[in-house]
Parts: C-alpha cells; sequence; structure tokens
C-alpha cells in the first residue's frame, strides 16, 4: 500500500487496511474537495480501503481527461457493489467489447422508440397528464413529492422497456422503485464504500447492503418475468419494446462466436434502464419544483414565461423549450446545484498514461469529482448562490456552459441524458402550469444552496400544490 502511495499524486494519509474510510475530512468527496484541493492541488489521491483511487478536480483537469484524453481515461473499474448487482452485464461489463456493443445497442434501441424524438415527447406528455391528476387529487393538502414524481419518471422508462406503464399505487411498482433507491443509496453511502473494501467478510454480516441485494433480487425476478411473458407473444415483425428487440437480437446472434446477447444479460440490462431511468431524473424534477416553492418569485416568473408561450389550452412540448430560456435555465441552474459522491462508479485508465506530470499506471481508478467543475470560481459568475442568470446571455436567451456536467462527460457520460432532460423539462413546465407549490416547512432562514443540499441529506419535505 505505502510503496503505491509513493508513485502516485499526493493526497491523505491512508490507515493500514482502512485507508481514508473512516476520514469524516476526505469522504465524501462532494463535501470535502475544496479542502483537499487546497492542500494537495486538483489532483490528489484517495484510498477505499486498501485500492487507491485519482481524484480529478476543477473543469480545466477534468476536461482534460475526460474530454481531451476520452479514451486513455475510458475504462471502468468493476466495484465490489456493481459486479455483486450487475453481475458484468449491460454497461456495467468491464470488458471493453461487450461494453461498446451494448451501449450501442441500448443507445439505437431507445433512439429507435423515440428517444429525442416527438414519439418520445408525446409519451412523457401523456405521463405527465397523469401525474397532473393525481397531484390534483391532493386537492390542496400536503403530501410527500418523492414519491408520486418518481412513479412518474419511472414510468416513462417502463414505457419503453417493458411496454407499459403502471398505476402509480400499484404495490409491486412502488416496492421495485424502492428496490433502487435503496440501491443508489448503498452505492453512495459509507456501508457501500466499506462492502467495496472487503466484500467477502461483509457477506457474513447482516446489514443494509443483505436487504439491498435481496430487494434487487426481487426486482430482477419481476424483469425475469416479464422477459418469459414476452417470449410467448413475442412477434419479431413487431417489437414492441426493448424487451423485443433485445429477444430478437438474442435469436440472431445465438450462434455467434461470442455470446453477447444472453436472458441474464437482459435481465441485468433491463435492471440498468430502470435504475438509470428512475432515481436521478425524479430527484432532479423534485428538487426544481421544492426550489420554486422555496422561491415564489422564481416560480412566478417561471409560470409567466409558461403562460406567455404555452398558454393554458395545450400540455408544454419539446418545441416550446426553444422558446422559454428562463425556464431552461432554471432547470439547469437546480441541477448544476446538487451534489453527489461518484467514489462508486469510478472510471479506470485504460493504458499507463503521463498525466500533469504524474506516472498514472493503467487500471488505476480515476474520480472525476464533478461537483468541482460546477462550482469552478473560474467558470462561473456566482458559483455559490443560486443564480438562472449563469445559463442566460446579455439578450436573455438560454445559453450552454461546458462547465456544466450534470450527466458527466466524455466516452462515459450518462447515455439517456436526451431522455433526461425531455422529461424535466415536460414534467416541470406542465406541473408549473397547472398548480403554485407551496412548502409545508419554513425554510426562510435558509439559502438555496443549503436547501438543495439538506435535500441529498435528508428527506424531501411535504408541499401543497394549489390549482391555478
Amino acid at each position: 500500500m505505502y510503496k503505491k502511495k509513493r508513485q502516485l499524486p499526493a493526497g491523505p494519509t491512508p490507515w493500514p487496511i482502512l485507508g481514508n474510510l473512516l476520514q469524516q475530512d476526505v469522504l465524501p468527496l462532494y463535501k470535502n474537495y475544496e479542502k483537499l484541493i487546497g492542500q494537495y492541488g486538483p489532483i490528489f489521491t484517495i484510498w477505499i480501503g486498501s485500492k487507491p483511487m485519482v481524484a480529478l478536480c476543477g473543469y480545466e483537469m477534468i476536461k482534460n481527461a475526460l474530454i481531451d484524453h476520452a479514451e486513455e481515461f475510458g475504462g471502468r473499474i468493476i466495484v465490489p457493489t456493481i459486479e455483486r448487482i450487475f453481475r458484468n452485464h449491460g454497461l456495467a461489463t468491464a470488458n471493453e467489447r461487450k461494453w461498446k456493443e451494448m451501449r450501442h445497442f441500448i443507445l439505437s434501441t431507445l433512439r429507435n422508440f423515440g428517444m429525442g424524438k416527438k414519439q418520445m415527447s408525446e409519451r412523457v406528455q401523456e405521463e405527465a397528464f397523469c401525474l397532473v391528476e393525481e397531484v390534483e387529487s391532493t386537492q390542496g393538502q400536503p403530501f410527500e413529492p418523492k414519491r408520486k414524481f418518481r412513479s412518474a419518471v419511472s414510468n416513462v422508462i417502463c414505457a419503453v422497456v417493458f411496454g407499459n406503464r403502471f398505476d402509480y399505487k400499484d404495490q409491486t411498482f412502488m416496492e421495485n422503485q424502492n428496490a433502487v433507491e435503496s440501491l443508489l443509496k448503498l452505492c453512495s453511502n459509507f456501508t457501500g464504500m466499506v462492502y467495496n473494501s472487503f466484500p467477502k467478510i461483509m457477506e457474513y454480516f447482516p446489514g443494509q447492503h443483505t436487504k439491498t441485494f435481496a430487494e434487487i433480487e426481487k426486482l430482477c425476478d419481476f424483469i425475469h418475468e416479464k422477459v418469459v411473458l414476452h417470449q410467448k407473444t413475442l412477434d419479431i415483425q413487431e417489437p414492441r419494446d426493448f424487451i423485443d428487440c433485445f429477444l430478437i437480437k438474442l435469436e440472431k446472434e445465438q450462434n455467434s462466436s461470442e455470446i453477447i446477447y444472453t436472458p441474464e444479460n437482459l435481465v441485468r440490462s433491463v435492471l440498468e434502464l430502470f435504475f438509470a431511468g428512475t432515481v436521478s431524473t425524479s430527484n432532479a424534477l423534485v428538487s426544481s419544483l421544492l426550489v420554486m416553492a422555496k422561491l415564489p418569485h422564481l416560480q412566478a416568473k417561471v409560470q409567466k414565461e409558461i403562460d406567455e408561450m404555452v398558454g393554458t389550452n395545450r400540455i408544454p412540448s419539446m418545441e416550446d423549450r426553444l422558446k422559454m430560456p428562463f425556464t431552461n435555465a432554471v432547470l439547469h441552474e437546480v441541477q448544476r446545484c446538487w451534489k453527489d459522491s461518484l467514489e462508486t462508479f469510478p472510471r479506470a485508465t485504460t493504458c499507463d498514461i503521463k498525466f500533469h506530470g504524474y506516472n498514472i499506471p493503467k487500471y488505476m481508478a480515476i474520480v472525476p469529482v464533478l461537483p468541482s467543475v460546477n462550482y469552478d470560481p473560474l467558470q462561473w459568475e456566482t458559483p455559490e448562490k443560486f443564480n438562472p442568470d449563469h445559463f442566460l446571455d446579455e439578450k436573455r436567451q438560454f445559453r450552454k456552459r461546458d462547465a456544466f456536467m450534470a450527466f458527466s462527460a466524455g466516452k462515459r457520460s450518462c447515455p439517456g441524458e436526451a431522455l433526461a432532460r425531455m422529461e424535466l423539462f415536460l414534467f416541470f413546465s406542465t406541473l408549473l402550469q397547472n398548480f403554485t407549490f407551496y412548502l409545508d416547512v419554513d425554510t426562510k432562514g435558509m439559502d438555496v444552496i443549503s436547501f438543495i443540499k439538506d435535500l441529498k441529506d435528508n428527506q424531501f419535505p411535504f408541499v401543497r400544490a394549489i390549482k391555478r
């Protein structure tokens, strides 16, 4: 361990065996990166147990790695929690050829079912209408928004993957959502990092990890049942959804020398899509609406733009986004302010590379600390303030920012980015077209950045939705 340490960028001194695991001034990185940059610069090494991980901070450093050296930093380290759940299948595989094939298949299939097209936009609009009815049923009484909004977002990916949506009160549907949320928590909390450091030992101990693994296997059983039903009713001329497309591909490739398309790969790939298409997008949606409830003057400004550009006689569409720069800017600013940990989803170097004066070996785990980009003082005018003007030019038109990396960047960027952006805009604008949101708690003494941070660390507060 200490021999490796001498060859890597400097960083906080690890303890034997445990590394930096128990050092609260190091992990999680999204809370401590600023202090670590001050001590060691924008590139430093942390240790998860006895395994080193090179952390990259700031826009220029991360751009240089993920975009300018995309191939060299385009690998993936498979950590024990991910391996235990996805079993080296889907996009979680460590096999580069298999990963490229699966990414191409998943993206092309999603595009065939309308991702980024009007067909998908209409599907999201239909679900947004269902969500409006669900929120309207609260009749202005306080409600917990996460479950309803998460169900709506999850239904979009369910329609693509399974071919149908689910009722928001469907017990199995809610259990499946809880399972993927539990998985996300495990991947980003202390228990998950301990499991990644000592997987064989942790298998003998009960805890959150055993509960999460059991819930995920139950979800996989549900997916397997859906696959069996699809096999019985499959029409190769008329594929209905992602599962049908995968089964058709499986049939064509079964005599291939390297079998990639297998029933197990199908189940774990669907699990990935359900996981990726549920939690992160729904958290961003809920956070955006809660920030609007906290900032009524901005909520009113967004609603004014919606009223002027869309009116009340039709539901917002993707064509409206270009005409609604302020609404788009608000959504981007909420995502910029959200901080998250990625220590459990590290990249990896694909070869030995000389990088910023350091000799980084092949297969070294790399963590791009994305909040350090979204809060980089060299890239943002007021990084520590909630300011939608970050995404508006002098003519008050929407402007893209290279330093906005809510979906990561480079070779391993989020493949569902286009769908997530579409869902966020359509759900957000449709809800604010129909309702004005109010917080059911007092947050007057809390600034917006602290409020968003509190949303991540705690349960989402209750809100009231008053029909406009």
